[in-house]
């Protein structure tokens, strides 16, 4: 009963914290609406057969399928985009960049530019994240979706990281806060080069796409990252999901959620979070066969 009442507790000051945050960026609603019109999305197209989408994470850009691309290129029909406010495609204005503008963007794109055509969605940390709520929300727009340590399955423990990375946005400079939140997810494999150009790109972001796109990842009613949020909308999908991540104990916990039998969840090791980078011809491999099976 003791423990009962300690996790409820914990869960009860994690509600308070990530309201908190998520007051502090967004003003005081905690289910976020897309905005009207989605944004102009720059974007690649390269090869031919089955179509496969990759979506980057939060503060980065298409430039980090880098290792990926000429491979995919070679076998499948690869679209690489560039989410709003991210690269080179459409900054929007303040109050723009919940999930579910993120999720409007993709889905207007692929429905604009690829009428009656599926996908295979390939997202990293956020993109992945978003890359499920399309598929939860628009089957008949994905085909499978496949989630390098994507933003779902975290436990309360990484709120608590969460509701201050999202505090610390907000009351300091995202150009500093960044890069030392990055330095928590590296590996000793992953190479200095790459940690510096992941800091100098969050330098040159405008900050309020810093700061708004985090926190609804992980908080308000609507939030999809932890623990039951994430469970549900996992236990919602339909399509085939591979589920690409570092933690052993986050890939026991999401392995009883995807119903799909073609469906798997894997760990990583001897990786930082950029696993497509620390270890891209592994990731190469591991990806299409997957998808080759589906």
């Amino acid at each position: 009963m003791k423990m009962m009442e300690q996790e409820l507790s914990r869960r009860d000051m994690l509600k308070v914290a990530g309201a908190a945050a998520i007051a502090t960026t967004l003003g005081n609603h905690e289910v976020f609406a897309a905005t009207k019109s989605p944004a102009a999305l720059f974007s690649t197209e390269v090869g031919t057969g089955k179509n496969v989408m990759f979506l980057h994470g939060w503060t980065c850009d298409s430039h980090d399928w880098s290792w990926q691309l000429p491979f995919f290129e070679n076998r499948y029909r690869v679209v690489a985009v560039d989410l709003r406010g991210h690269g080179r495609s459409q900054l929007m204005p303040p109050g723009a960049y919940t999930p579910a503008d993120y999720v409007a963007d993709i889905e207007a794109f692929i429905a604009t530019r690829y009428p009656g055509q599926k996908f295979v969605l390939v997202g990293h940390s956020m993109g992945g994240q978003i890359a499920a709520r399309v598929a939860a929300k628009r089957p008949d727009l994905v085909s499978a979706v496949v989630s390098v340590d994507g933003a779902l399955g975290f436990s309360g423990a990484a709120a608590e990281l969460f509701a201050k990375t999202t505090h610390d946005l907000n009351a300091s400079d995202p150009g500093i806060v960044v890069p030392a939140l990055f330095q928590l997810v590296y590996d000793r494999i992953t190479e200095p080069a790459f940690k510096r150009w992941h800091a100098r790109r969050v330098q040159g972001m405008p900050v309020h796409v810093v700061r708004e796109s985090f926190g609804p990842l992980f908080f308000g009613d609507d939030q999809v990252g932890i623990e039951e949020g994430s469970a549900t909308l996992c236990k919602s999908l339909t399509v085939p999901f591979y589920q690409m991540c570092r933690d052993p104990e986050q890939a026991n916990r999401m392995r009883s959620w995807f119903s799909h039998p073609k469906s798997k969840v894997d760990v990583w090791t001897n990786t930082g979070h950029w696993i497509m980078q620390d270890r891209a011809d592994d990731v190469n491999a591991a990806i299409t066969a997957w998808i080759d099976t589906l």
